[in-house]
């Protein structure tokens, strides 16, 4: 498989701002910037001539806009619902616009949920997961990207979507995401990183089996989702193949800001770097996900790094 053939399987994920000409860099994400909404269009049409068609958009918002639920999450003034509209404008049906749907970025305690009682509720959380997928939809997104992993997220959304007449917007769930210590330059970039509790509530154990990562796939998929994700990729290179084989829906993986970090870290040269990239790639490939969401997907096809 070659570059080009390689680019219809990578997504390359964006950290979105509000403001204009913000172009900031992420120490710990190396080559990855924080950008406001009009750099980002510079940027994304830039990837697009390298060939790639999909994008995954996570918010990054202000701590003076953040509260207890989450408000900002499904107001037209969040910085993700205007990317998401500018670029549907401007690129029509040539880009693919995937946009995370969680309320950790926008709570002031950090957390993927509401906090009822001293908890993090799962019941209380899913009308407001509605209601942002529900405003992403309406700004012409693509897939809404569930990576929250509350129970029956994607039964409430799917249910949402289609009372609002968004019968084709597709739902792409993080079926099997582990409570993984591979998320640190994620968090520091998207400012996510919970005050307390912790996401051990309500993602996998990474001890956990595999029966049990095919049964959480099972339910999303039976709730509606279109694309079922393994998060981390690496260390569960096991799971992506247990899902492939027997899911009828498409497989991705999201290679994440940990993994990324780590090859960028004890690489020698750009050479080595590459062929690091090229051979973690292939190794997630092989393993069944037929899509990899990698910040490594620019710098991948432009240096010719996969062939």
């Amino acid at each position: 498989m070659n570059g080009s053939q390689w680019a219809d399987h990578l997504i390359q994920p964006h950290f979105v701002v509000s403001g204009n000409g913000v172009d900031e860099p992420i120490d710990s994400l190396v080559g990855i910037n924080r950008q406001s909404v009009d750099v980002l269009m510079e940027t994304v049409a830039s990837d697009m001539a390298l060939g790639i068609s999909a994008v995954m958009l996570f918010p990054v918002i202000d701590k003076s806009h953040r509260d207890a639920t989450g408000t900002m999450a499904s107001t037209p003034d969040n910085p993700l619902i205007q990317a998401t509209r500018s670029l549907r404008e401007k690129h029509g049906e040539s880009l693919v616009i995937l946009a995370d749907v969680c309320l950790c970025t926008y709570t002031d305690h950090g957390n993927c949920g509401i906090i009822v009682n001293g908890h993090i509720d799962n019941d209380s959380t899913l009308p407001h997961l509605t209601r942002q997928a529900i405003a992403l939809a309406d700004a012409g997104v693509d897939y809404v990207a569930l990576s929250d992993m509350m129970d029956h997220r994607v039964a409430h959304v799917r249910s949402g979507l289609e009372k609002e007449g968004h019968t084709t917007t597709g739902i792409l769930a993080y079926s099997a995401k582990y409570a993984s210590s591979f998320y640190g330059p994620f968090q520091e970039a998207a400012h996510s990183a919970p005050s307390k509790w912790g996401r051990s509530s309500h993602q996998m154990d990474f001890r956990s089996t595999v029966r049990e990562a095919l049964l959480e796939v099972d339910m999303d998929i039976e709730e509606g989702a279109d694309i079922v994700m393994i998060k981390p990729a690496l260390p569960y290179l096991d799971i992506i193949s247990a899902v492939a084989d027997r899911s009828l829906r498409p497989v991705a993986a999201y290679h994440v800001s940990g993994e990324y970090a780590m090859l960028n870290s004890v690489a020698k040269d750009d050479d080595h770097l590459g062929r690091m990239v090229n051979e973690t790639l292939h190794s997630i490939r092989r393993s069944g996900a037929e899509l990899i969401v990698t910040y490594h997907a620019r710098r991948a096809l432009e240096q010719g790094w996969l062939t």
